[in-house]
Parts: C-alpha cells; sequence; structure tokens
C-alpha cells in the first residue's frame, strides 16, 4: 500500500498541504487534510481510488510534536485502561469462584462492591 507524507503549513485560509516541495491543495481545517489528498489524487489520477493509501499529514507548526506525544499517551493509556478491566475482571471472577466475598474482592481489588458485581457479571 501507498504511503504519502503529507505537510501542512498554516495560511490565512486554513492549511495548504504539501508533498516535498510542491503545493498540492488546500483545506480549511486538519480534519479534512487526508479527504482533500484524496479528493485532489483522484482529480489528476482519474479512474483511480486512492481511499485506501496511506496519508500521513503532519503540520508544520510549534507544539505539533507536543499534541502527538499526548495522542499516543492517551492511546497508551486506553490500552492500559482496557488490560486492567480484564485483570480486574480475571481475579474478581476467581475470587468470587473461591467464595470470598463481595466485601473482600472489592478490598483486595481497590473497587466497590458494585464494580465487583459488574466485572463479575461482564460477557
Amino acid at each position: 500500500m501507498k504511503t504519502i507524507e503529507i505537510t501542512a503549513k498554516p495560511w490565512d485560509g486554513g492549511w495548504e498541504l504539501w508533498d516535498g516541495d510542491e503545493v498540492w491543495t488546500q483545506v480549511n481545517t486538519l480534519a479534512r487534510a487526508r479527504q482533500q489528498v484524496v479528493d485532489y489524487l483522484d482529480t489528476i489520477e482519474e479512474g483511480i481510488s486512492h481511499d485506501n493509501m496511506i496519508i500521513n499529514v503532519t503540520p508544520e507548526v510549534a507544539g505539533w510534536r507536543d499534541a502527538s506525544e499526548a495522542r499516543n499517551a492517551a492511546k497508551e493509556a486506553e490500552q492500559s485502561r482496557h488490560r486492567a478491566t480484564e485483570l480486574a475482571r480475571h481475579a474478581a471472577r476467581r475470587l468470587r469462584g473461591q467464595g470470598i466475598s463481595l466485601a473482600d474482592t472489592a478490598s483486595m481489588l481497590g473497587v466497590s462492591r458494585g464494580r465487583v458485581s459488574q466485572l463479575v457479571k461482564q460477557g
């Protein structure tokens, strides 16, 4: 699958989308940049679908790396949260299956008794 690296440079009307040293097109918000590149490519290369291309859009502004790191950290945190939930679910089921009380299971997991009940019931 082809990958295109696009640099987004701010201007008064939004963003200019550059491929190397060549301006391809403009867009008013970054959220629309990928689709704008696809539309541009569809215009210059008719009959070829560009929808499945990997298009990396990198804004050329101070703070971009900070935003990218924050986004990646949030994604990692979500993955960790999911893993923690799975571990807690397994532990709650195992403890309750051994006859450990709801209150003691909650204490061991550091959650409420209601949360233990949810964990045990979740599929």
